[in-house]
Order: structure tokens, then sequence, then C-alpha cells
């Protein structure tokens, strides 16, 4: 075992990336900060098939906007690069070969309409000790055959030989000792020769190798991989150097059974991806959680708490805390539920947590697509009003849009409801007492108007409700004296003549 923590994620670029992978990233992070250790990005891109031009600019651009920051990558370097597989192509092949050496791998020449056949006429059929004495491969050809084969440029894998009956023993962090007997592994594919290429289990073995990393921390649906993973340590002598593993559960549906998709997100009305996502095939969208208007910190943190606890009732955590608290013992064997609603509450509580200034400065594009053109600081105090209101962002303008554009029409409910017979008289009361202030605080105007109000015998509420509903143009908003003192005496009157010039009966 190594002596310094390095984990590493290792998504494949073959399209966005899912939120379940976030949580594994953020795992790793995690427990590598808590360890003092390294965070490595590594792009697994072997499988040149499935290649998604993007991808990796997109996997990178949302572990920006998370602020899950790496010691390598392939944009920012590091002592092991590349760490991009496609441009390590020479290390794996020198591994090919040590395995094949060995007598640890075999060269398999079946083509894709031999192996249909296997399977049409074996049920369960799998590659293995039993089943490829009858394949054409170099354990059943002469030498001479394979000779002749290669030269001809034949494709051809290469399959890891899989002795049978053997335990073997994984040790994982979250789940303990799996013993897994060879008996049920097949010899997986280990390299193509049609593309050059190692597949995913060499080239992930080899490069935690050769990379130091000293924990795997990924999800459960790797873990029928780990007893090839931990055959072929020991086939290429790194026995002594292999690194612990932890298998995460998985993030199941809001709904039913099974792991949670893309379709669960577009059924239900959430994201399941970082950042919107623009398929370069089709054009297609898929919602993103910072295009909904999601802050990072809210995302992190309930993402924190999806197969792993505190131990105690707190839900709120920042990154530091949650680097401090993270440990293998409190992650859940099961699978967890994603709750898209408690996603949306940790939000709101972050949103109410933000500074206004920045909350300020995230709004500003929002109204900006509005056409509204606002002074920062004026934002900023419209915010600090309007926060506890909304869980995101872009719900500030549904929430606080007549703060900005003076009401063009008035709800009829609210004025049917509201709008008495004396009402235009008595906002021209209102509108005179207004023009004679010259102190126009919340508190003053308080004072002033509810002093009116008493000595008319004036009904509190039928005035106050039309007030609002001249100002807002519906009955919504925060205090009446905020909105007032923050658009100010001269549109503040101004709006009180138009809803008596405009509301008729």
């Amino acid at each position: 075992m190594r002596e310094r923590v390095r984990v590493r994620f290792a998504p494949s670029p073959t399209g966005p990336l899912h939120i379940g992978g976030v949580r594994t990233a953020l795992y790793n992070y995690l427990f590598a900060k808590q360890h003092g250790g390294d965070f490595v990005l590594r792009i697994e891109d072997t499988d040149s098939q499935r290649f998604v031009p993007g991808a990796e600019q997109y996997i990178e651009d949302a572990f920006q906007w998370l602020g899950l920051e790496y010691d390598e990558s392939p944009s920012k370097g590091g002592e092991f690069e590349p760490y991009r597989q496609s441009e390590r192509k020479e290390i794996y092949h020198q591994y090919v070969r040590e395995l094949l050496d060995k007598g640890a791998a075999y060269l398999a020449f079946d083509t894709p309409q031999e192996l249909e056949a296997k399977r049409t006429s074996i049920n369960n059929f799998q590659y293995d000790a039993t089943t490829r004495v009858q394949m054409r491969n170099s354990l059943t050809l002469s030498q001479e055959e394979v000779q002749s084969l290669v030269e001809s440029g034949a494709q051809y894998v290469v399959r890891i030989k899989i002795e049978p009956g053997i335990d073997i023993k994984v040790n994982d962090l979250i789940r303990g000792e799996v013993v897994i007997n060879s008996s049920v592994l097949d010899d997986k594919v280990i390299f193509k020769s049609a593309d050059e290429l190692p597949t995913y289990h060499l080239a992930n073995v080899v490069d935690d190798h050769l990379m130091n990393i000293s924990h795997v921390i990924r999800g459960e649906e790797w873990l029928p991989s780990a007893p090839l993973h931990v055959w072929l340590y020991r086939s290429l002598g790194w026995e002594d150097s292999m690194p612990q593993f932890a298998h995460l559960p998985l993030l199941l549906k809001p709904e039913g059974n099974g792991k949670l998709s893309k379709r669960d997100g577009d059924r239900l009305g959430f994201p399941v991806f970082p950042l919107q996502w623009k398929d370069p095939k089709t054009g297609e969208l898929s919602s993103g959680y910072r295009e909904s208007g999601y802050l990072p910190e809210a995302v992190i943190n309930f993402l924190a708490l999806l197969g792993w606890n505190p131990g105690n009732d707190q839900e709120i955590f920042s990154l530091k805390e949650l680097i401090e608290l993270f440990s293998f013992d409190r992650a859940g064997k099961s699978g967890a539920k994603f709750d898209y609603e408690k996603a949306k509450w940790f939000n709101h509580k972050y949103i109410q947590s933000t500074p206004n200034g920045e909350l300020a400065q995230s709004f500003l594009p929002v109204l900006a697509e509005k056409g509204v053109s606002a002074k920062p600081e004026y934002v900023e105090k419209v915010v600090g009003l309007m926060k506890d209101r909304v869980s995101f962002v872009p719900e500030l303008w549904q929430q606080s849009s007549f703060f900005f554009v003076a009401p063009t029409s008035y709800d009829e409910k609210t004025v049917k409801k509201r709008w008495k017979a004396e009402s235009p008289a008595q906002m021209e009361e209102l509108i005179a007492i207004l023009q004679e202030m010259d102190d126009f605080s919340a508190k003053n105007q308080e004072k002033i108007i509810m002093k009116w109000i008493e000595d008319k015998h004036y009904h509190l509420g039928n005035v106050m409700n039309v007030f609002r509903l001249a100002l807002v143009g519906e009955g919504k908003g925060p205090h009446i004296f905020d909105i007032t003192t923050l658009i100010g005496k001269e549109e503040s009157i101004k709006r009180l003549k138009k809803a008596v010039s405009s509301i008729n009966l």
C-alpha cells in the first residue's frame, strides 16, 4: 500500500457527466483532502467508438463550477502525464506483451459471427477455461497458425487467462471482504488490435499502478470488475502495491426501483447533469444544475449526504466541514434514493445564507435577459428583501420584477376583492400625503400613513391592500414600506396615479 493517499476520478468522455459520477468524484475529493493527499482527473478514452466531442471539456467545466479542484489532470498536467489514456498506447503495449510472455494472457481470433454462434448454441455462454478450448485462439492454434494470422492482418483481441477454482479476495472499505471464485469469471478482453488500444480493465489497472493510486473509490456497478482487477494486479506482479477499494452505493430513482437515469429527470422535472448539455449529433438540450439556478455549494452538500451520513442531525455543511468529517465508516451499503425535493430545499437554504452582493451578481444576467438594466447596489437591496422567498436564482424575477418594472396590468381577482368605490379617493389622499413627505424612510412613512388611516377611520386592510395593488400589480411582495422606500417617492406616487386612472370597477 502506498504511503501517500492518491485517488483518481476517471470518467469516459462519452457524453455529459451524470450526477452520480459527480458524487463519486466528490467522495474521492473529500477522502483525498482529509488525508492531505492528491485528487487526480484521468480521462479513460480507450473506447474510440463511443467518444463524444466536447465531453472532456464538459467534465473539466463541471468540476470548475463545483469548486472541486484537481491536483493533476489533462489540462493541468502533473508528474504522471499524460492523463488521457489514448495518449498512453505504448505504455499499455508493454504490459500486454508482458502478460502474453508470462502465459497470463492469450490472443483470440474469433470473429463476431463465431462468438454469436457460440452464444446461440450454449446457454449463458462466457469465454472461460471451459469454453476457450473450443475457440480460435493461441491456446488452441499452433504457433505457426497464430503467426500467420497476425502477419496477414487478421484482427484479434488479447484475453486475460483466468485459471478456475481460485478464491479472489477483494477488501472493500465499505463492504468488507468480498470473496469471488475465479471459476465464475470470464477471460475478459484486455486489448484490441483493431484500434491498438486496451480495454478499460487493463488500462485502469496499469494507470492506477503507475500513477501510484492508493485508493480506488467508484460506484458499486464496478464491483463485479474488482476481482478481475485484483487478478490483473497479481498477474503483473503488483499485488503488494494494490490499491484499497471502496465501492459506493448507487443513486436510485426517486420513485420505484432501479438506478437514477436521465429519463427520471425528464419525467419529474429535475436535472441529472451538473451543467446543461447539448448533444453534438442531435442538438438536443439537457438541463443542468447550474442553468437551473442551483448553487454549486448546495449541490455539493446535497450529494455528500446521498450515501454518507455524519452521525448526527446536521444537514448544512461547508466543504471544509465535509472534508473534516467524511469517512467510509458512515457510508451506506444500500442505494440512496434521489430526493430532488430535498435538493431544492438545500438550494433554498444556501440562497438564504449567500451574501446579498454575491447573489445579486448571479441575478444580474437574469435581469439582462429580461431587458432590465439596474445598478448592482439596487439589485443587492432587492435580493436582500426577496431571497427568503425563492429556491432558485431565476425565481427572483418572478418574485421581484415589480422592483424593476412598474405594473402594466392589475390582477383581476385582487382588483375585484380589494378595489372599492372609495379606493380612488383614498389613493388620491395618499398621493398628497406622500408628496408632502421630506423623510421617505420606511419608519417615517409607516408612522404618518398609519396615523392618517386611524384619523380617517379607514379600514386598514382595505387601504393597504389597494396600496400594494397599485405598487405591485397584485397582492404579493414584502413589507409595503420596504417596497416604497426602495423604488423611491417619485416612482411610488407615479404608480399610485396610474392605478387610479387605470383601474375601473
